[in-house]
């Protein structure tokens, strides 16, 4: 169990899971995948396997978010004598090890002009450019991280991750338009990823909640992010509060000059009985999930507490949700 949950990806480890994993560390590292014998006769008796290394990554990860700086020390150790100190990766996790230690902004500028002279040396090296935008972000310099993911995706267009980066960064400056713009090239890119189309969603609404052609907008999206996953709460809860704007506006007898006040005036908007069996729906899914997940019930126990407190909440409202 726990090298299964060392090989999930840490985006999608809990905090709770990462100090479980963090605490696996003092026995994963009491042994050696690699042979103390000189090579070749090493390989002969290495017990490295395919996972072994992302095993040791992941466990980086979750020392570093569960402060246990000795441990993700030993781990980068010995991922640097495995790979060496100049492979790229290396490079990166070394930055990561340091961002997590700095203790104030002065460390972080320290960081950053290690960043620098990486890539003054390898321009290439992608890795260290994404490191360094986050470090701009900490540093509260906003315009230069933007500056930098654009020049990044100028020279690769396809990297998905940088352009939702990019339109975070342009969310929380209140530049809608171009945030909605690089969320749209993620799904681009990654046309079946719901959680992108939960945060295309979000952002618009976010551009205009109480216009009618960015609900319309946000009501698709959020749609189709519980369509590809249907257990997606994020996407549900999106789905009961937008449906939950729309009906009022759908109802009133307003003028389709009155309707149409946003720039984007070829949006059609959705029948309101459509919209009205949305809203069921998302109610159903969302005071299930709260019933299940607070009866303890193991299968649900995957969700995210915070969300599932927030439901709670949007269903408390409309007085829904079943004791």
């Amino acid at each position: 169990m726990t090298h299964a949950n060392l090989l999930t990806p840490p985006a999608q480890i809990t905090p709770q899971t990462a100090l479980a994993l963090s605490q696996k560390a003092p026995p994963i590292l009491s042994t050696s995948p690699t042979s103390p014998l000189p090579w070749p006769l090493s390989l002969l008796f290495s017990r490295e396997t395919p996972e072994t290394w992302t095993i040791h990554e992941n466990l980086l990860f979750a020392s570093l978010r569960t402060g246990d700086d000795a441990s993700a020390r030993q781990v980068l150790d010995r991922l640097t004598t495995r790979f060496g100190a100049d492979n790229e990766r290396i490079i990166t996790l070394r930055g990561i090890y340091e961002e997590a230690l700095a203790k104030d902004d002065k460390d972080l500028e320290k960081v950053f002009e290690g960043y620098e002279k990486v890539l003054k040396a390898d321009p290439t090296n992608f890795g260290v450019r994404k490191r360094r935008v986050a470090v701009l972000k900490s540093l509260g310099r906003t315009a230069d991280a933007i500056t930098a993911l654009t020049v990044l995706l100028e020279n690769s267009p396809t990297d998905a991750e940088a352009w939702a980066e990019l339109g975070e960064l342009y969310a929380s400056m209140g530049a809608w338009g171009q945030a909605i713009f690089c969320l749209e090239e993620v799904l681009l890119i990654m046309p079946n990823a719901w959680s992108a189309h939960a945060q295309l969603a979000t952002l618009h609404y976010l551009s205009a909640p109480a216009s009618l052609p960015p609900l319309t907008l946000s009501l698709r999206h959020f749609a189709r992010s519980v369509e590809l996953n249907d257990s997606y709460l994020r996407g549900y809860y999106g789905l009961k509060l937008i449906s939950s704007k729309l009906i009022p506006l759908l109802s009133e007898s307003t003028s389709v000059s009155k309707r149409n006040n946003n720039d984007d005036d070829d949006t059609p908007p959705p029948k309101l009985q459509s919209v009205k069996k949305l809203e069921e729906l998302a109610t159903s899914k969302l005071a299930e999930a709260i019933r299940q997940y607070s009866s303890g019930n193991k299968d649900w126990a995957g969700l995210d507490e915070a969300e599932v407190i927030a439901a709670r909440e949007l269903l408390d409202r409309d007085g829904k949700v079943e004791r």
